[in-house]
């Protein structure tokens, strides 16, 4: 899979070597052209893992971004408004993530969203704890957090 990762980076800067500009524009449609090539090339190869694998990371990339401007537009209008709307606690959200990497991973995506803090883990590694700024709801956080970035980041990842 990382071959087809190095080759994709190399055909997109070869697009965008041949074509004379370097735009953000110009080096996605060389990264999606790129990846048409190798899907093309590699149609009939045994691991497929990557052209499985680059949508849902940029699909992911795209729901963490908008899950970002939620946060901050809530926490911006708080501390904008005189009055405080915040309801903290924290939460025990069970894992389903079991490696290092990706209990790391899901720690650092809740953590740098606003409003939001790791606090422990568990010591059998199952249960995260994490401080909630403005908890509604125990169990609507710890479902939205497990079907939504948990969820989409283990697919990544797995």
């Amino acid at each position: 899979m990382i071959k087809q990762f190095l080759l994709n980076i190399l055909l997109t800067f070869l697009w965008v070597a041949l074509t004379g500009t370097l735009t953000v524009v110009n080096f996605g449609f060389g990264f999606v052209l790129g990846f048409l090539i190798l899907w093309i090339k590699e149609r009939t190869g045994n691991d497929k893992r990557y052209f499985f694998r680059v949508p849902k990371i940029i699909g992911f990339i795209f729901f963490y971004f908008f899950e970002m401007i939620k946060a901050n537009l809530q926490v911006a209008y708080d501390v904008i408004t005189p009055h405080y709307f915040m309801k903290p606690g924290i939460v025990g959200l069970p894992l389903d993530a079991k490696t290092d990497f990706e209990i790391t991973m899901l720690s650092n995506m809740i953590s740098l969203t606003p409003g939001t803090l790791v606090v422990d883990l568990s010591t059998d590694r199952k249960v995260m704890f994490v401080h909630v700024m403005y908890l509604k709801s125990k169990e609507d956080f710890i479902k939205t957090t497990k079907q939504g970035l948990e969820k989409k980041l283990l697919e990544i990842l797995r």
